[in-house]
């Protein structure tokens, strides 16, 4: 993918930076060459982004040739409405604090360099502002009032801006920005698409460990991605790519779900997309999609205020209380008596209107039974914590947690029962990427639910696939973001 700064004359950028390509704003309207098909990120440095002048339609039609300008159409209006730009930058209060208060006088101005400072110590505070307000070249303008920093305006700033001794830092700036994004050497294909993997290093219970991550990212490389980790702090970046990996723990009033809804938004690929994390998230709504198509589970009562009485007569003792919105074991409880059974019910009922009661099916082991694209990917053996009735055992008021054993089966050793219904039940939400868990009584199969965001982790789920399961997961990013270029074509 080819890079261009494009600026009203070539004059006015008078960096040297290798391997970037510099264009006259008139040039990339008119000239043919630039609206054919290659791929392209046009860094857009005019002078004005003022509606339907050279920087407006510069960014305009790189969005119609579906080339990445930066900034996009939808930045330059928001750049605008300064109203709009503090809505925006609200939540940096904290940081422009902290940040300011070694300043003498009540007004300081901030220049952005491809999200960077000349003193290192505004380093995060223009990362921040570049994160949300995604414009090559920012100008922050901000008072003190009564030992308060407020930021009062930010604008988008030309190349001919930029005061001469910042010159050498700028090429600095700009050239470790591009090359952040071309990790690659040179046995590997040029990359075609770009991939951001959303990731939280200090959740303790990634879907995906470390080691799982790096071998995400030699596989998306290896079949033509790009790759970049992006934290909760990048969702203004989304733009810039043409698909989203999450690997984080997902919830619906959770800045993964934003993500999620942004970047589907955008019109990126995306896993999991939003309906799943919904779908997925809500255990009521998994009870009743599978008693709905007649698919095996553990006998489920809907609990609400007016039939709390029936779940022992239903269940019998003891039973398993599920919080709509649990997950990785948590939310999920098991009763042994009916004094336990109505106090817990009692609190959960004060959050939810509904929630979900299954008779507990004890076992070794459950199966759980990873999905892509409506086939079965990879199957395991999840083996309860010792001691323990589910797979993840916690300690109240104790931090961490014990986890069973993980063995991995080949797909076609997998009883063929599991698997089928593990099948029927993911089709149910979709063709992303999920995690069924069955449980196997005698010869009948039970789904326990359907995981949306289910664990790859290396030493785990890739017992059988190694290497394979991570390249088909990318090989699968890639053959959607081909889909959908040529239906956008």
């Amino acid at each position: 993918m080819s890079i261009l700064i494009v600026v009203d004359n070539p004059r006015d950028w008078p960096l040297d930076l290798p391997g970037v390509g510099v264009v006259p704003a008139r040039a990339y309207l008119t000239d043919p060459v630039y609206g054919e098909g290659h791929s392209a990120k046009v860094f857009n440095l005019c002078r004005s982004y003022r509606y339907q002048s050279l920087g407006y339609y510069v960014s305009l039609l790189a969005e119609a040739r579906g080339h990445k300008p930066l900034p996009r159409v939808s930045t330059m209006e928001d750049l605008q409405s300064q109203n709009l730009v503090r809505l925006l930058t609200e939540d940096l209060d904290a940081l422009v604090q902290k940040s300011l208060a070694p300043i003498k006088s009540d007004t300081f101005e901030l220049s952005i360099y491809f999200g960077r400072n000349v003193a290192i110590r505004y380093d995060a505070l223009s990362h921040r502002l570049f994160s949300l307000l995604q414009a090559p070249l920012l100008r922050a303008h901000f008072e003190r009032h009564r030992d308060h920093w407020s930021l009062r305006s930010v604008r988008a700033i030309a190349a001919s801006d930029i005061p001469p001794p910042h010159h050498d830092f700028v090429v600095e700036a700009a050239t470790a920005y591009f090359m952040g994004r071309r990790r690659r050497t040179h046995k590997r294909p040029v990359p075609r698409f770009d991939l951001s993997i959303l990731h939280d290093p200090d959740n303790p219970e990634s879907p995906s460990n470390a080691r799982a991550l790096q071998k995400f990212e030699k596989a998306a490389e290896d079949v033509g991605l790009a790759v970049e980790f992006i934290g909760r702090a990048d969702l203004a970046r989304l733009p810039e790519f043409d698909a989203l990996f999450i690997r984080d723990t997902t919830f619906v009033n959770h800045y993964t779900y934003r993500f999620s809804r942004r970047a589907t938004a955008e019109g990126l690929v995306v896993i999991d997309d939003p309906e799943s994390i919904l779908k997925c998230n809500n255990k009521v709504y998994l009870a009743e999609l599978l008693n709905h198509h007649n698919i095996p589970a553990p006998r489920t009562l809907m609990v609400h205020h007016d039939n709390v009485g029936q779940i022992v007569s239903s269940l019998g003792l003891p039973c398993v209380l599920k919080q709509p919105d649990s997950s990785f074991s948590l939310g999920v409880t098991r009763l042994d008596s009916e004094q336990e059974l109505l106090a817990r019910v009692d609190a959960l009922l004060q959050k939810s209107e509904l929630i979900v009661a299954q008779e507990w099916l004890p076992t070794e082991f459950d199966w759980r039974v990873g999905i892509l694209d409506r086939r079965p990917l990879f199957v395991c053996k999840y083996f309860m914590a010792a001691g323990h009735w589910q797979i993840v055992k916690r300690e109240p008021g104790r931090a961490g947690y014990q986890e069973g054993s993980v063995e991995a089966v080949a797909v076609a050793e997998a009883p063929q029962e599991v698997v089928k219904i593990a099948l029927k039940a993911a089709n149910l939400i979709g063709d992303g990427l999920y995690g069924v868990d069955v449980k196997q009584v005698g010869s009948r199969c039970y789904v326990i639910e359907v995981n949306d965001n289910p664990n790859v982790d290396a030493g785990n789920e890739d017992g059988v696939l190694k290497d394979a399961l991570y390249r088909e997961i990318m090989g699968s990013f890639v053959r959607r973001i081909e889909a959908r270029k040529r239906v956008n074509a």
